[in-house]
């Protein structure tokens, strides 16, 4: 199926215009927006247009917005929601360096559990895909592809929806930061024996085995990552 590209509406530019220019720190924390004449006149948009934008940034907890006060921008670390953490990620580029180890750090807590819930409620499916990963040709595109949808699959298979909501809303973040990751054999040889290890403790039926050797790898991702921003930033 062909996928076309359909243009932003202006609301939706406005919004995208003001969430950079937060993150980027030309809007701070906890100081107030520019009237709004002016901030329209600085976005490009009627005043309407940016009403009706910064209506969805207050709904998604980026502003709060007082009749007859001028509008405030959040503390999103401190007020923020799942919503804003989405949206954080496809702005990775001015979001503070240590924001992906952080996530990973999070995955680190997280994966264990629905692997090794994934392993209780649906093992022969698990068994069926992990029998898929254990040939991979040494690519880092088909290491990216893969390792999204294993964990996508067992967030799914885990029984808790909301593993599964966390890890799509780093989807795109996960595609592209997972090129940089990947493009190291020794990660790819790491994930190959994690497949491989997986797969012996779904043969045994020991999801115990699954979630240690998931929290282990889950914490040799952390070192892989630092090692592959590193190399990029020499």
């Amino acid at each position: 199926m062909v996928k076309w590209d359909i243009p932003l509406k202006p609301a939706e530019l406005a919004e995208n215009r003001l969430v950079e220019a937060i993150l980027d720190g030309n809007f701070p924390i906890n100081l107030s927006l520019p009237p709004e004449r002016e901030l329209a006149e600085m976005l490009g948009v009627t005043r309407p247009t940016l009403r009706e934008a910064l209506q969805r940034l207050s709904r998604d907890g980026w502003l709060e917005i007082h009749h007859g006060k001028p509008t405030r921008v959040r503390d999103y670390w401190r007020e923020g929601n799942l919503t804003i953490l989405g949206q954080i990620a496809r702005y990775q580029k001015i979001v503070y360096p240590d924001f992906v180890v952080n996530l990973l750090q999070i995955r680190y807590l997280m994966a264990p559990a629905y692997t090794r819930q994934a392993f209780e409620n649906s093992l022969p499916e698990v068994k069926q895909f992990l029998q898929t990963l254990q040939a991979l040709p040494d690519e880092t595109n088909v290491f990216v592809e893969k390792d999204l949808e294993l964990h996508l699959l067992f967030t799914k298979l885990s029984g808790n929806p909301i593993f599964t909501l966390i890890f799509n809303g780093f989807g795109d973040l996960y595609l592209i930061m997972g090129k940089l990751y990947f493009t190291n054999p020794e990660a790819r040889l790491s994930s190959q024996n994690f497949y491989k290890n997986l797969l012996e403790a779904a043969n045994q039926n020991n999801p115990s085995l699954a979630e240690e050797v998931t929290r282990q790898v889950m914490s040799d991702s952390i070192h892989y990552w630092e090692l592959a921003e590193k190399n990029t930033a020499q």
